[in-house]
């Protein structure tokens, strides 16, 4: 799908999603283990990472 790194930074790097309403967000990895990230959509804390097709 992704051909070049650019564009898979852009579409990969430091995004997840969200496991009650799969909304997208970008955030440091970190901030996601302490579950310090919070969805501004339906206010959870759980988070997976995005999946490659």
């Amino acid at each position: 799908m992704v051909k070049f790194p650019e564009a898979n930074a852009r579409l990969f790097h430091n995004i997840f999603v969200c496991k009650k309403c799969k909304t997208r967000m970008r955030s440091r990895p970190i901030k996601v283990i302490q579950k310090k990230l919070v969805c501004r959509k339906c206010g959870g804390k759980s988070f997976r990472v995005v999946r490659k097709k």
